[in-house]
């Protein structure tokens, strides 16, 4: 049995990214818990009266999808998001450190450097500190996953293009990883938006077909350990 990691800067970033791969750890015998280093809620909604009520019920929101995936545990850094690039690098460091040290992670993924968004630049620079290759270091595997509405959107330039060389197979998980994202009513948007169900199903089909599967999830492999 293994034990892996998804690190993510935002509530449903797990489930856009490797919801059905998730799944298919889990199945398979792994324990997998998440880390969500930002609230994902305090700068979106940093006008409103009733932010706190609103950090909690995106809370409960990633719980019913963990339920939904099969995760053990959920932790939350609870960094301000869409401000990771002011929060000193140290501070993200200690956080995604302190999850590592706590579940002690066979394996871990990460968002990928290129993403458009800065919190997801900032979450993977951070995670390769936490994962730094010294000796001890329990983190054998290290991957980048995409995240819809963030990978596709940053320029197709030679450093910021994904170019995935593991594939998963996610056919018999794909429609858990489909209801698991329903959780998040405060995210769903209407098709063709690429955080609608419609769209997850249109691009991990697109990414089976490339390696002859009905349904994958793509990931760059950064580190493995024999």
């Amino acid at each position: 049995m293994k034990n892996v990691l998804v690190i993510v800067a935002h509530p449903d970033d797990e489930v856009l990214g490797m919801g059905g791969t998730i799944a298919k750890l889990v199945k398979d015998g792994c324990v997998v818990d998440v880390l969500i280093v930002t609230d994902g809620s305090s700068s979106q909604y940093r006008d409103s009266d009733h932010l706190a009520e609103i950090i909690e019920a995106k809370k409960k929101e990633t719980r019913n999808c963990a339920d939904v995936l099969g995760v053990r545990g959920v932790y939350y850094g609870e960094l301000p998001d869409m401000k990771l690039d002011t929060t000193p690098h140290i501070r993200i460091n200690q956080v995604i450190e302190d999850v590592i040290d706590k579940v002690q992670p066979d394996i871990v993924f990460t968002h990928f450097w290129g993403d458009v968004n800065c919190d997801h630049q900032n979450v993977y620079k951070s995670t390769l500190v936490a994962v730094r290759p010294v000796m001890g270091q329990v983190v054998k595997e290290l991957y980048c996953y995409r995240v819809p509405s963030s990978t596709e959107w940053t320029p197709n330039k030679a450093d910021t293009m994904f170019m995935p060389n593991v594939f998963v197979d996610i056919g018999q998980y794909a429609e858990q990883k489909y209801k698991a994202f329903a959780c998040y009513s405060t995210e769903l948007r209407e098709y063709p938006h690429p955080r609608s169900v419609q769209h997850l199903r249109e691009i991990d089909k697109a990414a089976g077909l490339k390696v002859g599967l009905l349904a994958a999830e793509e990931f760059v492999l950064l580190r493995k350990l024999f």
